[in-house]
């Protein structure tokens, strides 16, 4: 069954979810147009003899213990994102904190969004604040690879204090962070304006503006915040700089002294808040604590190793950990890459499984696939392998969290984008940088039946269907890597331990 491209019925109101997939013969991919790859459709292979076996010994054996399992992992783990951001990351933190002391943040800023539920069954949506907040005994660190807008901060904080979640004591933010400020997000805008027919699809939330001036070495650490004397005229500098580059962008003294002003009033009320995270880390790795890194996006949308230029400005992926914290790579340990059993990104950029037209809304709004950050809509398609395989290469995970497996149980089959290949069918060997190659590639899928039943209250991974083990267990086949946690849906509770 060929899923490039989709066909309804007319009354696509009444149309369930597993009637929206019909094979069309698809036109090439375009990134402009947004046009899906063409596609080669195959079976699923089935598994080696020694795969097999392993796979069933797996499942006969006696299951570890969750507690175990948490219990089992390095004194500095991390939890990353496998595909283009949106996976789920927050809940499975949220869950492995209550057995950490420290929860990092290293990257990023308020452009993540992670949605994540107390034991009440209470929604939280954070954006700068780690996910491990909801733990009582979690020590909070936003890191120095994070840049902090503090406007957003103090509302994120305010907000948990609010809903009965105490920060005091709990959140520390590093002294060598950058700050974001409001005319960031002012220019983000310009720049995706001009940017018109290329624009990247940003969050606009400044993200882009503040690293490229710490880059360009203009930027303003938290630290600046203790020397008000000298905070003008570095902002000054700032401000400046914006207006000589953009012309919609309106600066004069006014702005400035109201901004300065401002700005003493954080200082006075981040200042507990503010330490020196680099000696906290390690002074907490000498003392045998244990930390959880929690990443940011993912690392297809890595400035270096993803769709480049439709990325993020930082490195969500395993090289951001030691960079964004200031700890060695010999400390790091366990990392777990969390990656949902479909593919979604947000924004303009390639997505060579995507799914367009009604099959991909119907996908979009049976997993609720809707940005916490922005709302903006998320674009939809299969998993593609190649894409997890290059991500899992760059990362070295030593296991898998599989996210919303229950969202495809209307389906009666399922794809997986197994390969890529050029026009004259030449094999693509891994995730191209190219992205004139991505417009043009066909993604060679494997189809596995559908289980058609909700599994969303199963809790044991023997009584999931023999159609979703099967899907589970081709996906860890492929990559070579264990999935110990699978979702199957939102709460805390929605979790199978493999």
């Amino acid at each position: 069954m060929n899923i490039s491209t989709l066909r309804l019925d007319s009354n696509s109101a009444s149309t369930p979810l597993h009637r929206a997939f019909a094979p069309l013969k698809p036109p090439p991919y375009s990134l402009s147009a947004r046009r899906p790859c063409p596609a080669v459709v195959c079976s699923a292979k089935p598994p080696g003899a020694a795969a097999a076996a392993a796979a069933a010994a797996s499942v006969s054996a006696a299951p570890e213990s969750p507690a175990s399992r948490i219990g089992g992992l390095s004194q500095v783990s991390g939890v990353l994102g496998c595909q283009w951001g949106d996976e789920g990351k927050g809940k499975l933190v949220d869950i492995l904190a209550r057995h950490f002391d420290v929860v990092a943040r290293c990257q990023g800023g308020a452009n993540a969004g992670h949605t994540i539920y107390n034991s009440e069954g209470k929604k939280f949506a954070l954006h700068l604040v780690p996910s491990g907040i909801l733990n009582d005994d979690t020590l909070c660190v936003i890191g120095n690879g994070v840049v902090v807008h503090l406007p957003g901060l103090f509302k994120e904080i305010d907000g948990l204090e609010a809903n009965g979640v105490s920060c005091k004591g709990r959140i520390l933010v590093s002294d060598r962070a950058h700050l974001l400020f409001d005319f960031h997000q002012v220019v983000d805008g310009l720049r995706e304006a001009e940017l018109a027919k290329s624009f990247i699809g940003t969050t606009k939330r400044g993200i882009g503006p503040c690293y490229s001036s710490k880059v360009i070495r203009n930027g303003i650490r938290v630290s600046d915040l203790r020397h008000m004397d000298t905070f003008p005229q570095k902002l000054d500098l700032l401000l400046s700089d914006a207006a000589s580059r953009f012309q919609g962008f309106n600066y004069g003294p006014d702005m400035l002294r109201e901004e300065v002003e401002r700005y003493k009033r954080y200082a006075e009320r981040l200042e507990p808040f503010i330490a020196d995270t680099v000696h906290f880390m390690n002074d907490s790795i000498l003392q045998k604590k244990k930390i959880l890194v929690e990443g940011g996006q993912a690392t297809m949308l890595d400035i270096d190793f993803g769709t480049y230029p439709f990325v993020t400005s930082s490195s969500p992926s395993a090289g951001g950990i030691c960079t964004g914290l200031g700890i060695a790579p010999r400390v790091l340990g366990d990392l777990i890459g969390v990656v949902k059993a479909y593919t979604t990104r947000v924004g303009s950029g390639p997505f060579p499984t995507e799914i367009l037209g009604k099959g991909g809304d119907l996908l979009r709004f049976a997993g609720q696939e809707f940005g916490t950050t922005t709302g903006r809509p998320r674009r939809c398609g299969w998993l593609d392998v190649v894409a997890l395989k290059y991500c899992c290469q760059i990362n070295g995970f030593s296991s898998l969290n599989l996210t919303k497996l229950d969202v495809l149980s209307d389906l009666p089959e399922i794809q997986l984008g197994v390969a890529y290949k050029q026009t004259d069918g030449t094999p693509i060997e891994s995730f191209p940088a190219d992205l004139r190659l991505l417009e043009q590639l066909k993604v060679e899928y494997e189809v596995l039946p559908g289980w058609k039943c909700d599994i969303s209250s199963v809790r044991n991974y023997s009584d999931l269907p023999k159609a979703a083990q099967q899907y589970v267990e081709r996906i860890e086949e492929l990559m070579g890597i264990p999935i110990h946690y699978i979702g199957i849906g939102p709460g805390r509770d929605a979790l199978i331990y493999k």
